[in-house]
Formats: C-alpha cells, sequence, structure tokens
C-alpha cells in the first residue's frame, strides 16, 4: 500500500512537472514571437516614415502606394533576417553593443533584399533614391532607441542612490569561478540575488579548452586552470580586477598542472581563493588536499584596493557636498541630450566607423573593438570600448611585445584624432557615459579619497580635459572634474565640447589658472578641504 501510495506521489509530481515545462516552453514561444512582431511592425513603420521624411512630412497617396510593394517586400524578408540575427532571443534590458551592431547589420540586409526583390519584381518603379538610406536609418534609430528605453527604464526602477556605496568603497570583489559544475551554477544563482552587495563574477574556468567562449548563464568560459597566470594578465589589460578566486569543483578532478598553478596565484598574488565543497557541504580532499594549503596562504603584496585599516586615505573631498550638486535636475536633462545626440551621430557617423573598423581590421586584425572595465556611476563597472590601435601583447611565441613596437602608424593617427573613440557613442547612448564629465579611470587609479567623481557619469571629453591635460597630477584632474559637478550646466558643457575640437587639433595644455580657479571655488563651498599644498595658487 505504501509501495503504491509513493508511485502515486511520484507520478503526479512527474506529471505536474512536465505540464509546468510545457507552459514555460510555450510562455517562452510566445515571447519570442512577440519580439519578432515588434521589430517586423518597426520595419514597416520605418518605411512610412522614410517615404514621410523624403516628401518633407506631408502625406502624398500616390507616393504611398507606389512605394507599397517595397514596404511589403521589406516586411517579408526581415523576418528570416530577424530570425538569422536572433534578435527576437535577446533581452531587451540587457541589449548591448552586440545587439545593436546586430541590428544595423540586420537593417542593411534587409533594405538591399528588398531592393533585390524589387528589382525582380517591377524594376523598382516608385522607389526613390532616398527612399532606403532613409529606411536603414530610422530602422535602426527606433530598434535600437526601443532597446535602449527598455534598458534605461529598468535601470531606473532598480537603481538605487550609489552614495551609500560611494562612500563605502563602491568596488565589489571580482570572482573567477574554477569549473563548470552543478555549486559553479548555485554560487552564480546564488549570488544574482544578492542585488548591488553580491560579488562580480567575471568569468569562469573550465577543464576542457573546446568550452572557452561558451557562456554559463550569460558569464564566459575564458579558458582553463593551467592558463590562470596567462588569464589574469589579460583581465588586467582590459582593466579587470580579481581579487578572489572559487573553486567549484573537488581537488581531484583537477590536473596536476592547474593544481600548481593556482597555488602559484594563491601564493604569490594577494588574491583570495575559495573552496565550494568545503564551504558548502564541509568536503575535504583529506591530508592532502593540494589545494587546501592555499586558504592559510599570506598574501604577499599589498591590496590593490586599499580600503581597510590604515591603507584607507583621508578624505580631502567632502562627498555629502558634492552629492547635493549632483542631484540637480539638469543631470536628467543632460541625460537626455546624451541620448538623442549619441543617436543621432551614431547614425551620421555609422559609414565612418565601417571604414576605421576595416581599416583597424587590415592594420592589427581582430577584432577591432578593444574594451576595458572601468568604474562608473556609482562606481559601478562598465565596459569602456574603442577601436583597437595596438597589436597583440605576446607574440606567436608567447614573448611580451613592448607598446612602442605594438603601435603602427595608424594607431598612432586614431589616438592622435580621437577617432579610437568613436565606439563610446555606444557607450554614451547605453547610459553608461555622458559626452561631457570626468573620464573614468581604472579602477586602479580611483581612489578612495576622489571617489566624489563617480556621482556622476563619466564623459568622452571633460573640464580635466580642456584644461588640465595628461601632464597635471592626479589631485589636479580630480579639482577640476569635481569643480565641474558643482558647476555643471548646458553653457559649460557646450564650451567644454567647443574647447575639445582645438584640443584635438593643438594637442593637450595645462591650464593652471583653471586649476587654482577650482580648487579657490571648492574651498569656498565646503567641498574641498585644505591640506599640505591643497590652496589655490599653489
Amino acid at each position: 500500500m505504501g509501495a503504491a501510495l509513493t508511485g502515486c506521489l511520484a507520478s503526479a509530481r512527474y506529471l505536474y512537472a512536465a505540464r509546468l515545462n510545457r507552459r514555460q516552453g510555450f510562455d517562452h514561444c510566445m515571447r519570442r514571437i512577440i519580439l519578432l512582431f515588434v521589430d517586423l511592425m518597426l520595419v514597416a513603420l520605418s518605411a512610412v516614415a522614410a517615404g514621410l521624411v523624403r516628401d518633407n512630412l506631408e502625406f502624398i497617396p500616390g507616393h504611398f502606394l507606389a512605394a507599397l510593394p517595397y514596404d511589403a517586400l521589406s516586411v517579408a524578408v526581415a523576418a528570416p533576417i530577424l530570425l538569422f540575427f536572433g534578435l527576437n532571443r535577446s533581452v531587451w534590458r540587457f541589449s548591448g553593443l552586440r545587439d545593436y551592431v546586430n541590428i544595423m547589420s540586420a537593417a542593411v540586409l534587409i533594405t538591399s533584399a528588398a531592393l533585390s526583390a524589387s528589382f525582380l519584381i517591377n524594376r523598382q518603379e516608385g522607389v526613390a533614391r532616398a527612399l532606403p538610406l532613409l529606411h536603414v536609418m530610422i530602422m535602426i534609430a527606433s530598434m535600437v532607441g526601443l532597446r535602449v528605453l527598455s534598458r534605461v527604464w529598468h535601470s531606473r526602477r532598480r537603481a538605487a542612490r550609489p552614495l551609500d556605496q560611494v562612500l563605502q568603497g563602491q568596488q565589489r570583489d571580482g570572482v573567477l569561478i574554477v569549473g563548470l559544475t552543478a555549486l559553479a551554477e548555485l554560487y552564480i544563482r546564488a549570488t544574482s540575488e544578492l542585488g548591488e552587495r553580491a560579488p562580480r563574477i567575471e568569468g569562469l574556468l573550465g577543464r576542457a579548452t573546446h568550452h572557452t567562449g561558451r557562456l554559463i548563464q550569460q558569464y564566459r568560459v575564458l579558458g582553463t586552470p593551467e592558463d590562470i597566470g596567462a588569464i589574469l594578465a589579460q583581465l588586467e589589460v582590459h582593466g579587470v580586477r580579481i581579487d578572489r578566486i572559487v573553486i567549484a569543483s573537488r581537488v581531484d578532478q583537477l590536473s596536476t598542472g592547474a593544481r600548481a598553478a593556482l597555488l602559484d596565484i594563491g601564493r604569490q598574488t594577494a588574491i583570495k581563493v575559495d573552496f565550494l565543497p568545503e564551504i558548502f557541504v564541509g568536503w575535504r580532499a583529506g591530508s592532502h588536499g593540494g589545494l587546501e594549503a592555499l586558504a592559510p596562504v599570506a598574501p604577499i603584496r599589498a591590496a590593490e584596493d586599499g580600503l581597510a585599516g590604515d591603507a584607507v586615505p583621508s578624505r580631502q573631498v567632502d562627498t555629502h557636498e558634492v552629492d547635493q550638486f549632483a542631484r540637480r535636475p539638469y543631470w536628467h536633462l543632460k541625460r537626455a541630450f546624451d541620448a538623442v545626440f549619441a543617436l543621432v551621430l551614431i547614425v551620421l557617423l555609422l559609414p565612418l566607423m565601417v571604414l576605421t573598423a576595416v581599416l583597424v581590421a587590415l592594420d592589427v586584425g581582430l577584432p577591432v573593438v578593444f574594451w576595458q572595465q572601468r568604474p562608473g556611476l556609482g562606481g559601478r563597472p562598465f565596459r569602456l570600448y574603442k577601436f583597437r590601435t595596438m597589436s597583440a601583447k605576446y607574440d606567436a611565441m608567447g614573448r611580451c611585445v613592448l607598446d612602442e613596437k605594438r603601435t603602427s602608424g595608424y594607431g598612432w593617427f586614431l589616438r592622435r584624432t580621437r577617432l579610437d573613440e568613436l565606439p563610446q557613442l555606444f557607450n554614451i547612448l547605453m547610459g553608461d557615459m555622458s559626452f561631457v564629465g570626468p573620464r573614468p579611470l581604472l579602477a586602479a587609479d580611483q581612489s578612495e579619497q576622489f571617489a566624489a567623481r563617480l556621482l556622476v557619469r563619466p564623459g568622452l571629453t571633460g573640464w580635466a580635459q580642456v584644461k588640465g591635460g595628461r601632464s597635471v597630477g592626479a589631485d589636479d584632474k580630480a579639482a577640476l572634474d569635481i569643480w565641474y559637478i558643482c558647476k555643471a550646466s548646458l553653457w559649460l558643457d557646450l564650451a567644454i565640447i567647443a574647447s575639445t575640437v582645438p584640443m584635438v587639433v593643438f594637442g593637450e595644455r595645462s591650464n593652471g589658472r583653471a586649476i587654482g580657479q577650482a580648487r579657490f571655488d571648492l574651498l569656498k563651498l565646503g567641498v574641498w578641504r585644505a591640506s599640505g599644498s591643497l590652496v589655490p595658487g599653489e
């Protein structure tokens, strides 16, 4: 009787789980269909809008009917092209640069295919020459714009004021997970529930090389534990700091090379090593557990964050005082201007960006875009994008190449003209950056002493760039950046943008008068705490 009852309960659980899986699969399929339908509607509406723009916003029935076959063909060819690029599978609130590049590629293919089909059917009768170009531009603007709005809306719903994080040393621990196991998945899911206080997972390491590049819950597999030294060096190039390594597999499942590499990291660096099987279930590998010896290892080099004990520098900037200037309504208006002008510039400069990308590919190879992780608004890390101007850090023999030999003449030209920073328009569009603001620093260079710089979005250019340049010290740059936060206005932003042009043409020059004025004004406002030589005119 008991066995029968147990069997009935098991069957009921199985049927319920199967029904739940079918329901979830149906809901997932419906969401994909709805997203595809929305994109198809945007393709159709952008074709109509292109006709209206061509006719100076005047509705002419004859022109509309003549272009109707092209409009219908655009929608017809759009469905398979959008499915090919997987645009209906992406989550809009997590959209990024890769999604926007896919949208641009899909838009070009849609108009090209529609024009080809229209030529075969009616020799493109009724299709004005400007119509396809306008169609592409409006299609990209609408599809990218809707995704950006979704991202901004969700981020504003979830965003808490970051001031407390800025004051407490906003950088979370960067974590590298070793092992593609159920424990690794459990750790990832657990950290996702902790929100802003959770460690920041930077990637995973698997046992096999064929796992490299794959995704585990949106986190990339970077390589194998045997190559952890090279992986950490590569992450450092991108501005990613690893503070903790989490071992999510048993010691006896790791190779001898992996154990040796992890042991070296634990002994020679300040990176902490956690052993998940021991933490979660108390499993130990015995007295010769290999990696258990990493736990008590005392770090040799000083911690990079400098947030503990006597390492905390004395504050010279009152962050609470600066925060009242960072809360002004102008910053919301500024964000709206940034989004609109970034989208316009992306559409207008798209041919230049494509040409630059092709030349970069011919010069230094693929990929054409380089990224570095920088602390942004509230200290939250984001990826800053640039066109590559340097070849690989290591040659084919694995030897380190000097920076002087890595930069080509074309790379120098891109840096000198600031064309390598064109991809940062996408950072501005996504809300990670602004056109004007403090330039984002590497996490290691962003001291707690001047955390007030992180109360606003970092900028493509800023007051410290046009008045300070690269020759001034960190204190002077911080004074100029914080002065800008206190004095920001539309006219000041326009003046900075106008001053950026001669700075690019003639080079950066330090303005001692502007630096002294910034310090003097900050002292009057009670923002800058005078100490040592931090007084005006010195």
